[in-house]
């Protein structure tokens, strides 16, 4: 409750990515904010947020610009704001009006509160202040903090009414406000960024300044997504897919400044021990974090050599091209189309999105049928099939670098066989790469054990599988096989999968493992039939 509150919040902001880098954009930042619920109204909250900047933190008053809303058909200009700050002594040349892009907040969706804002800038540059241009202005401005007043809710058929309760909420970028606080050029100057940034120099086998910068925030980002108390996978669905694009993104300028493979863990750790007295989650969940970012960075970092190699192949990137680096490779399509920019080639959004509703619907149909007749019976030749098909699974994630699509499996007496999405025919090496990995395994006399876990533990434990299908479930419990754990629960398990079993003890018993036929099953979908000798 109460009507007037002030907090710090943890934000992640991926609108803005492409300006990532440069000396004040950050995908994760740390927001201060107060906020008032019909208690005061702009007067107060400029007064005080001028009182804070000079006053308490010592800015100086001639290095603060500010902007107000210019007016529209929507609502009038902002004077009531303009006039709080001259009175403060703000000189009239020092302030701005700009229209709705800059000085207008909201609403977050089609309709509900919104209002104009007032934003305060810091002059960073050399010499005498330049006028602002825009609130994007590239100048030695920098944006510090932005007083929204909400006074409007805009209605279904676009009006905007006079809202009864007028409520105030202001955001403060800290790691903005400390680059100014410190006379720093950048955002990456300050304290907290300095040995996120001197590790991933040491990982470095090249400089360069604005890749080593996106490293650190995405990476950053990254820690603070998984590390969460909600924490999150990297996955291809909604904030999933987000955290899986900020990490792919930063491996692939890892290669471009020839990081080592091992580039993210080592930087995450850094984040960790800095940030764990802020923020005691990151502490807490330290092995899950360093677990999924290894994890990913194991499937990209393979995928991403091969995927480029494809990727130089082509003179156009279509929405097929596209989707196929996405479905083979792992490629997030913002990554192919940041790659086709920089080579100034155009990627067809449109087509690639229509790819993906078609795969969709073709995994839907797949799914329904797909544990119909899983198991022939129980004997030991379908015993030792079923547990091959798991490392078969296992080595195509290894060949594929992400997690493989199982579209269905069914296993008789005589043979496996495995359907699994995959956009092209696999080579003739890549037929020969699996037998040998699952060879390997076998060979590698590794133990197969199970345990009994909730869903999210299994998720927790990076396990591969329908979490909600009911084959496996016992009660609320999904039996978990792992594959080559060594010591049980060390979590270096081989393969890791939800299934109802039965499996052999040690991959010794399998026998050899032998690929007699890949081929297409259905549209975007190839099936591998394979046996043991």
């Amino acid at each position: 409750g109460g009507k007037r509150v002030a907090s710090v919040q943890k934000c992640i902001r991926t609108g803005d990515i492409d300006e990532v880098g440069d000396d004040v954009h950050l995908t994760f930042f740390e927001m201060l904010g107060n906020w008032s619920f019909g208690d005061y109204w702009k007067k107060e909250a400029i007064e005080w947020s001028f009182e804070f900047l000079t006053r308490k933190l010592g800015l100086l008053k001639e290095k603060l610009a500010v902007s107000c809303f210019a007016g529209d058909n929507d609502a009038p200009r902002d004077e009531e704001s303009a006039k709080v700050w001259e009175a403060l002594g703000i000189s009239k040349n020092r302030i701005y009006f700009f229209g709705k892009k800059d000085n207008w907040w909201g609403p977050a969706g089609e309709t509900g509160p919104c209002g104009p804002d007032t934003e305060m800038f810091y002059w960073t540059g050399k010499g005498e202040p330049e006028p602002l241009i825009t609130a994007d202005n590239k100048s030695g401005w920098v944006e510090i903090w932005n007083d929204v007043f909400m006074e409007y809710n805009k209605t279904a058929d676009g009006k905007f009414e006079q809202l009864k309760q007028k409520n105030v909420d202001t955001g403060m970028g800290l790691e903005r406000t400390l680059t100014v606080l410190n006379g720093k050029a950048n955002v990456y100057e300050v304290d907290e960024f300095k040995p996120i940034i001197s590790k991933i120099k040491e990982l470095a086998g090249k400089s360069d300044e604005r890749a080593t910068r996106i490293i650190a925030d995405h990476i950053k980002a990254s820690v603070f997504i998984v590390g969460d108390a909600k924490g999150i996978a990297p996955s291809n669905v909604e904030q999933g897919y987000v955290l899986r694009r900020l990490i792919r993104r930063a491996i692939r300028y890892g290669k471009l400044i020839n990081a080592k493979n091992n580039l993210v863990a080592p930087v995450a750790e850094v984040i960790i021990k800095l940030f764990q007295d802020a923020y005691p989650e990151l502490g807490r969940n330290q092995e899950f974090i360093i677990r999924e970012l290894k994890a990913e960075e194991e499937k990209f970092g393979l995928a991403l050599e091969k995927g480029m190699r494809e990727f130089e192949k082509f003179s156009k990137i279509d929405g097929k091209i596209a989707f196929d680096l996405y479905q083979s490779y792992g490629f997030p399509l913002e990554l192919t189309e940041e790659l086709s920019k920089e080579r100034g080639l155009k990627v067809d959004k449109n087509e690639f999105e229509l790819e993906f509703k078609k795969h969709q619907e073709l995994s839907r149909t797949a799914s329904a049928g797909k544990f119909k007749g899983g198991l022939a019976d129980n004997s030991e030749e379908v015993v030792k099939l079923h547990t091959a098909t798991h490392l078969l699974h296992q080595a195509l994630m290894d060949i594929f670098g992400g997690v493989v699509d199982q579209r269905g499996s069914n296993i008789s007496v005589e043979r496996l066989r495995f359907d699994f999405a995959c956009s092209r025919k696999l080579t003739g090496d890549e037929i020969a790469n699996l037998e040998k990995i699952v060879n390997q395994k076998i060979k590698e006399e590794l133990p197969v054990r199970f345990e009994l876990l909730t869903a999210d533990e299994a998720k927790a434990k990076g396990a591969h599988g329908i979490f909600e299908d009911k084959y496996a479930q016992l009660g609320d419990k999904l039996k978990v096989y792992f594959i080559g754990d060594p010591a049980a629960g060390s979590g270096q398990a081989y393969s890791k999968e939800i299934c109802g079993g039965p499996h052999v003890k040690n991959t010794r018993e399998i026998g050899s493992f032998k690929i007699i036929k890949e081929e297409a099953s259905s549209a975007g979908v190839r099936r591998i039939r394979a046996v043991i000798e």
